[in-house]
């Protein structure tokens, strides 16, 4: 198993646009007074800044970092470029996230060669094919590869050997484990367990006395070099959604309902991108105290259109009882995922011709097929361009895109 992980890869893709920046302490993030820190080089993270810090701790931390808006186009981008690198050496890749996989080598070792020399492999093209670095660690198991990737970081590479797995393992602090955080990580302590190796030595029944059954079960396993998991090519999504944060609290009813109709725009479009659609639109709402609810519908068939997910989604708000509060977070997410095929759309008798689903399916493939030319943003509804008046009573934004 080799486990590969981009080196601060918004970071780093945001440098290949600014080179005059490369070795300056810089962060990923929008520099507001909401802002978070999405990125950062290791120059900046040597002062103690760390993705999901507020930007502004951030600048305290660093005074002299460089800020720059994130790009998440240029991301997606790259990461595509990555992830056909990978599954240029196998066919079996798992990406954990928009800049990590696994990859199961054994069968490419006969063509390729060894994994020190796969991953030598994965590194050069990376590097000539994108301009970014990234870190290759390898191992029996996912969890070692993964454990030695993490060592390796930044532009390394570290491979344990199925012989070295204990020994590699063993003297790692407890915490290294996956599934450990503080608390577990205290209790553990109790019982004076401080290493890997102390945790593997300690027997089955006082562990699970001590955490429960499953996570004691699963640590001793670990622990013991033990993770019968394999590559998983094939990620079944369990929901598509995306949020937003407003850099003041809102209580302007049509400012939030223009960001739903852009959030559910923004979800629509990945579902059709991933081929998928949902039956179930839920909600999110976090008001200035922090306090978060959850809404949900369940539809009469599954979509991927954004005017269905908005008109639910905008109900959902309807439904609300603000009762004063200003809202920080909003956020629409469709769940209960079927593949497009599977969606079947059922004939319906229509008022208005112009608000039949076909009609919205037309123009929103429409208008995928110009951001796909042009790039996001090229073609967008005329109520996202200039807000119209949408009173909580009031009727909808329906303007054609």
């Amino acid at each position: 198993m080799l486990h590969i992980d981009m080196d601060a890869f918004f970071a780093s893709v945001e440098l290949l646009e600014h080179p005059e920046l490369v070795g300056l302490p810089v962060i990923i993030g929008h520099n507001g007074p909401r802002g978070v820190v999405t990125s950062a080089t290791y120059e900046a993270r040597a002062f103690g800044v760390h993705s999901a810090m507020p930007v502004a701790r951030a600048l305290q931390l660093c005074p002299r970092a460089i800020v720059l808006a994130p790009h998440h186009d240029r991301y997606r981008h790259f990461s595509a470029e990555v992830m056909r690198i990978f599954r240029d050496v196998t066919p079996l890749v798992e990406p954990l996230s928009i800049d990590e996989a696994f990859l199961d080598v054994a069968g490419a070792r006969r063509l390729l060669g060894s994994p020190s020399v796969i991953g030598s492999l994965v590194r050069r093209r990376v590097e000539a094919e994108t301009g970014l670095t990234c870190s290759v660690g390898g191992g029996a198991t996912k969890f070692i590869a993964k454990m030695a990737s993490g060592r390796a970081k930044p532009d390394g590479m570290l491979l344990v050997p199925a012989s070295q797995t204990l020994p590699f393992l063993h003297p790692l602090p407890v915490s290294a484990l996956w599934g450990v955080g503080a608390t577990t990580a205290d209790a553990l302590t109790r019982l004076g367990i401080r290493t890997v190796g102390d945790l593997a030595a300690t027997p089955l029944p006082t562990l699970i006395n001590r955490v429960g059954a499953a996570s004691g079960q699963k640590l001793h396993a670990l622990a013991n070099g033990i993770d019968t998991r394999e590559v998983v090519t094939v990620r079944h999504e369990k929901s598509v959604g995306h949020e937003i944060t407003f850099e003041f609290d809102v209580f302007d009813e049509q400012k939030i309902r223009l960001e739903l109709l852009r959030l559910s725009d923004q979800v629509a479009v990945r579902l059709r991108r991933a081929g998928l659609a949902g039956k179930t639109v839920a909600l999110k709402l976090r008001f200035a105290d922090f306090s978060t609810i959850s809404r949900s519908r369940t539809l009469s068939e599954p979509t991927d259109l954004a005017q269905a997910i908005f008109d639910a989604a905008r109900d959902l708000f309807d439904a609300v009882d603000l009762a004063g509060q200003r809202v920080r977070l909003i956020g629409v997410r469709v769940e209960n995922l079927v593949t497009a095929a599977e969606a079947v759309h059922q004939p319906s008798l229509w008022d208005d011709e112009a608000t039949a689903p076909s009609s919205w399916r037309e123009a929103e493939v429409a208008a995928d097929r110009v951001a796909d030319k042009f790039g996001a943003g090229a073609v967008r509804r005329a109520s996202l361009v200039k807000p119209s008046g949408l009173g909580r009573q009031g009727a909808p934004p329906t303007a054609a895109p």
